[in-house]
């Protein structure tokens, strides 16, 4: 997502000057790439950079990148600008926020409901949690990755963006892993799949998931735009969610076990549409 954000950027004529990953070699390549610099500290990025963007897994990676010490993208950070694009835990958000304030820099949430094709084209669909001030100072750029701004948003403060993002999540997990379900059990049925995904595209049992992981689910076509894993932290995210709130998620909770039922066969690495091979007849081994 990362990488793919930044040749947008490139490509729209803005200066990607300073590029980090943990993995340092994807880092060298992609700025030979866009004739940046491959940094090999998070403190040099920060120096180097007006607007930084960060795109990482989950809240550990990304408390780690904002360290209070040591190597950390918070080292000389006065008047610069954070746009962190991960699905976190919405109180990390907020942390972030508070820890970018206290060294005088600030922080904008910008998550995306979108996937890696998207990053490359600039449609990514954006809503972003923190000040105003910030979301109107750093939106020229956020524009040039959201359809001309068609698919931006400004939602609330620290926190929102990333309660919606969990919310978005949520509901397409489910929908991933019942479409899963429908279609195992088609099968088993001794029903053709593509006449059943035509049907379900035509009734209620439409969603957007049905377009883009369906015939991936029969094909057992499970490259990654979105992992497995992550579909099972994001779910636990809105469980967690709904904890602080005193409710029962019972789909939300039975579609995270299912994903991590997916990671434990080692299996957390394929695309979301691989919570088929729970489903479909005769699929894996351990299942």
């Amino acid at each position: 997502m990362g990488a793919n954000m930044a040749r947008r950027l490139h490509e729209r004529g803005l200066p990607v000057v300073a590029l980090y990953d943990r993995h340092a070699p994807a880092a060298e390549a992609l700025a030979a790439e866009l004739g940046a610099r491959a940094c090999t500290t998070l403190a040099e990025v920060t120096a180097a950079a007006d607007v930084i963007f960060t795109v990482v897994s989950d809240d550990a990676a990304q408390r780690a990148i904002f360290a209070p010490t040591g190597d950390s993208l918070l080292v000389g950070a006065a008047g610069k600008v954070f746009v962190n694009c991960a699905t976190l835990s919405p109180s990390v958000h907020v942390e972030i926020e508070s820890a970018a304030e206290r060294v005088g820099a600030s922080s904008l949430e910008a998550s995306m409901a979108s996937s890696i094709p998207q990053a490359r084209a600039g449609t990514l669909y954006l809503m972003c949690g923190g000040r105003r001030e910030v979301f109107d100072r750093v939106s020229p750029l956020l524009v040039e990755l959201s359809d001309a701004g068609r698919l931006l948003r400004h939602i609330g403060p620290a926190g929102t963006a990333g309660q919606v993002k969990a919310l978005v999540n949520m509901v397409m997990n489910i929908n991933t892993a019942g479409l899963a379900e429908g279609l195992g059990l088609g099968v088993a049925l001794g029903l053709d799949p593509k006449m059943l995904l035509e049907v379900f595209a035509q009734t209620g049992a439409n969603s957007r998931v049905v377009a883009t992981d369906g015939e991936d689910m029969v094909a057992r076509a499970h490259d990654c735009y979105f992992s497995a894993a992550h579909a099972a932290k994001d779910s636990g995210i809105a469980l967690a969610l709904g904890e602080t709130r005193g409710l029962a998620l019972p789909l939300a909770a039975a579609t995270k076990a299912q994903y991590d039922r997916l990671v434990a066969l080692g299996l957390g690495d394929l695309d979301k549409s691989g919570v088929a091979e729970l489903t479909f007849p005769g699929r894996h081994a351990g299942v």
